[in-house]
């Protein structure tokens, strides 16, 4: 087992369907009240708050409806429904006697600005008031193209949200192996890794019949985390794999964390492009200096975009910075390649003196631009 270290003062725990149910499917309330034991003595040994990110809603609705597998969306969204009161309750019972508050998100929490700073002020008030918040994907209301789509993502953005010091992970296997260990009896587990991209490839499909969730979305979600500066780990071991934490022990796999990024960059960085830009080798050399874009350094647009839209800046075919843009794609094509000086005469009106403002933008690696 690995060493465990870290001076956590905030701690996001998801726990998956897998994790709280039997091989039926249904809430087995002994794996319930072992997570909650090793989260509060976890969070009593490193003198941190603790939050939890619970997925199970469904199978407790699939339960108590008698509903048999496969469900329609309005069968899962009736499911969801009944099964978060169910699902609340239990936790309510296994953390007691301290308060729960129960937080639903949407994708739309995290991409909309104003609705993100809502969440984290229930967040943040849940905490300082003594309560553990579980939080869950308002799957009841809930469609494809509305969905963060899985809790190990909505995992780091409630980290980022809390502005959590780890992000944890449990999981049905004690980390991540360079093959599947289910197939391979010779897998070895990888303790720590320093760089997602270089073991992206070794991460399976999805792991149980009962989650939605695999190898491959807690990846996805220790990138997101890591890259905000938020150590994360993906550990086995259920409660138990809790407790060895708090005593130093790791049963699975760190993540290393990044240099920290400030939240609403952090938040900049995951939002949908509506289009991009593409920009000259002057406004890169300002973009890298710390410097807002200005018109004069755009030379191509492409797709349509409206104010306030996140679009993604590109130099010589690659990503370099992704900003909310001060105007839209109709108004830029005019103005591109011009001085600001200019911008009044052309459009009849200058809101802004820079396309995106310093402070709404983040420079990112160089990745290829499709």
């Amino acid at each position: 087992m690995a060493s465990s270290s870290g001076n956590w003062q905030r701690i996001v725990i998801k726990v998956g369907t897998s994790s709280l149910t039997d091989e039926s499917g249904r809430i087995f309330p002994p794996k319930m009240w072992a997570i909650a034991r090793g989260a509060q003595v976890l969070g009593q040994r490193k003198k941190a708050k603790v939050v939890l990110v619970s997925s199970g809603a469904g199978a407790a609705g699939r339960e108590r409806l008698g509903l048999k597998l496969p469900l329609t969306l309005p069968d899962k969204q009736a499911a969801a429904a009944v099964g978060q009161t169910l699902l609340m309750l239990d936790w309510s019972r296994a953390l007691a006697p301290l308060p729960i508050a129960q937080i639903l998100l949407s994708a739309s929490d995290i991409q909309d600005r104003e609705r993100y700073v809502n969440a984290k002020n229930a967040l943040e008030a849940s905490l300082q008031l003594g309560a553990i918040p579980i939080i869950n994907e308002n799957d009841s209301v809930a469609t494809a193209e509305i969905k963060v789509g899985d809790n190990d993502t909505l995992s780091a953005w409630t980290a980022y949200l809390i502005g959590a010091d780890a992000l944890i992970i449990l999981t049905d296997v004690d980390g991540l192996y360079d093959s599947d260990p289910r197939s391979n009896p010779g897998a070895k587990r990888i303790d720590t890794v320093s760089d997602i991209t270089e073991i992206e490839a070794v991460a399976g499909s999805a792991g149980s019949s009962r989650g939605t969730g695999g190898m491959v979305t807690k990846l996805r979600a220790a990138r997101i985390a890591t890259e905000a500066g938020i150590e994360t780990l993906v550990i086995g071991g259920g409660g138990a794999g809790l407790e060895a934490l708090a005593e130093g022990d790791l049963w699975g796999t760190r993540f290393l964390a990044k240099a920290h990024t400030p939240a609403r960059k952090a938040w900049l960085t995951q939002q949908a492009s509506k289009g991009s830009i593409a920009i000259d080798a002057g406004a890169f050399k300002a973009l890298k200096t710390g410097r807002s874009l200005l018109p004069k350094g755009i030379v191509e647009i492409e797709k349509s975009f409206d104010f306030g839209d996140a679009i993604a800046v590109t130099f010589e075919r690659r990503l370099v910075a992704q900003g909310l843009s001060n105007y839209g794609s109709e108004s830029l094509r005019r103005i591109m390649g011009k001085h600001t000086g200019e911008i009044s005469k052309i459009l009849g009106y200058k809101d802004y003196d820079e396309v995106i403002h310093r402070d709404n933008l983040v420079v990112l690696e160089g990745k290829k631009s499709s």
